[in-house]
């Protein structure tokens, strides 16, 4: 059974806690685009009835702008996006639990010269602890319970002064490219409500691009911050390994492919946040050096001549899809335009290796965080309080030999050298960011039987039983399928980027991934800068009209 391959049609049902709110049925909305606006500011005086459509002409960096100029309140941007988020998330399905009451009493009191003053803010539900509100991490498991201290990257979202009304949707503990999880329900894509919004930051992508909030947080360990991006027709950067700090309690996670960020409808919303949150903490193991210049100031940059290697042949998976190549070939004829040399290459990674590599090391850490769980909740979790999936990799975690687990680490660093050499001769490497456009609701999860067959596995409660029927591999098979560049630059630890430069013939987004060496988002910043420039998007809405 594979994790992430596309199969049949599978739906999760929601369990509800309070404060909470789960999946309900869409409302239809027409996936067409809007017609573009130009931005615009309000005005000279302060409008104390912004409408929604002027709220959706700004980006964050705009709205905050605003506040500072005194033409808008951060109570009336809060209000907005509230109102906005009652009128859509029951169709769409993104914000699983709301913090809009805290956020209005707190809006009196924010900095209006801070960076995002006043700008209505989504967290991702996984790895950002807010002190005094339960972090899910989509799971029943964890349902209801409230964190005690804020963490290290909250601390330094809360100082930009951005107005934090909920936490976002998302599959259990973030595992899997497609956010359906059984406790929340299934969250759907706001330019067609039948199709996913990716995963695992799914409910943040579909917030942003159901015009809630200008920017959520998302965390990307194999591509959840590029997946979303893509099929919401959004920016979407993973920085480099380390850039953004995972402290005080926890260090890295997934041996250091996983690390957060943003999702965002400008670039340089995306800049200005990394400005924000960037840099060492207390007892880091190794530092990233930092900028030469603010990151914002790069989006003003012009990014020079860049030699871009292409490719649209799948590092991990099987196959593409038409529309994800004729993206890749639009992106190399604007390129080309803008002056760069595009090559045709790619580097050269074993997909199979790394595949079981990357599945064993995925197992091994659901191992080690549920024992650290256990130690938390003074027991053992049990089945009942978890999907079948997740249930069976953490009976695989009990018996699967350390040095399995260390030769997949060390398999997974020779892939990570091999794909960060390639760039001694080139600036950037583009790719598809997925091999399909936006699928299905139901088609990624594994189907009934697969379901059941896992199900029966977990009733054993036997790592042997699991891990003799084959599951590892079979995961391993498909695993990227749906997914077959983004993983391999966790594992290396460079900056990647999704930019939504295309739409299909259907009206859905199909992103492009743009990757460079470690330390080097300024060029993603400079090139996205002027992409964004040369085609722009940020006018490029869906009509969800819920």
């Amino acid at each position: 059974m594979p994790l992430w391959v596309v199969t049949r049609s599978y739906w999760a049902r929601a369990t509800v806690g309070d404060n909470h709110r789960a999946g309900r049925d869409a409302l239809g909305c027409d996936p067409a685009c809007r017609p573009p606006c130009a931005p615009a500011r309000i005005g000279g005086q302060r409008n104390p009835a912004m409408t929604h459509d002027e709220y959706l002409r700004h980006d964050a960096t705009g709205l905050a702008e605003l506040v500072r100029t005194r033409e808008v309140t951060p109570l009336e941007l809060i209000d907005l996006a509230i109102r906005r988020l009652d009128e859509v998330d029951q169709a769409v399905n993104a914000v699983v639990y709301r913090m809009d009451g805290e956020a209005r009493a707190l809006a009196g009191g924010i900095d209006r010269n801070a960076m995002f003053a006043g700008v209505p803010f989504l967290a991702k539900d996984l790895q950002s602890d807010y002190a005094g509100h339960p972090t899910s991490r989509g799971s029943r498991l964890l349902a209801g319970r409230v964190r005690k201290h804020d963490t290290e990257l909250v601390r330094r979202l809360r100082r930009t002064g951005v107005s934090v009304l909920g936490k976002t949707n998302l599959p259990e503990f973030g595992l899997l490219p497609y956010t359906e999880p059984e406790l929340w329900g299934p969250c759907r894509n706001p330019w067609a409500l039948d199709r996913t919004p990716g995963g695992s930051s799914g409910g943040s992508a579909a917030a942003v691009a159901a015009g809630i909030v200008p920017m959520a947080g998302g965390g990307d360990g194999a591509g959840s911050i590029r997946m979303p991006a893509s099929c919401c027709g959004l920016f979407g950067l993973k920085p480099t390994r380390g850039r953004i700090p995972t402290g005080p309690h926890r260090g890295e996670s997934w041996r250091g492919a996983s690390i957060e960020h943003v999702l965002t409808r400008s670039v340089r919303d995306s800049a200005a946040m990394l400005d924000a949150t960037h840099g060492p903490e207390p007892g880091v193991s190794f530092e990233i050096a930092p900028p030469a210049r603010p990151f914002s100031r790069e989006v003003a940059a012009d990014p020079g001549r860049l030699r871009i290697a292409w490719t649209a042949e799948p590092l991990l998976g099987s196959s593409v899809h038409a529309d994800c190549v004729e993206a890749v070939a639009g992106t190399v004829t604007l390129l080309e335009e803008l002056g760069h040399e595009v090559v045709e290459d790619s580097p050269r990674v074993d997909a199979a290796a790394f595949a079981r590599a990357f599945v064993r090391m995925l197992a091994g850490e659901l191992g080690a965080e549920f024992e650290e769980l256990a130690r938390m909740l003074g027991r053992r979790p049990r089945r009942r309080e978890l999907e079948p999936l997740t249930w069976c990799l953490g009976l695989v975690s009990r018996v699967l030999p350390a040095r399995e687990y260390a030769d997949s680490l060390r398999t997974l660093e020779h892939c990570g050298k091999l794909a960060g050499s390639f760039f001694t001769d080139v600036d950037v490497l583009l790719t598809p960011t997925l091999a399909t456009p936006p699928p299905g609701l139901g088609t990624l999860p594994p189907h009934p039987a697969e379901q059941l067959q896992l199900r029966v596995l977990g009733a054993f409660g036997s790592g042997r039983i699991v891990r003799m029927a084959g599951l590892l591999d079979q995961m391993a098979e498909g695993a990227f399928d749906f997914t077959p560049w983004t993983p391999v630059f966790n594992i290396s630890g460079q900056p990647a980027m999704s930019v939504p430069l295309h739409w299909n013939g259907d009206g859905l987004p199909v992103g492009v991934h743009l990757v460079t060496r470690v330390g080097d988002e300024a060029t993603l910043l400079r090139l996205a800068a002027q992409l964004e420039r040369a085609r722009p998007w940020f006018d490029r809405l869906p009509a969800l009209d819920c």
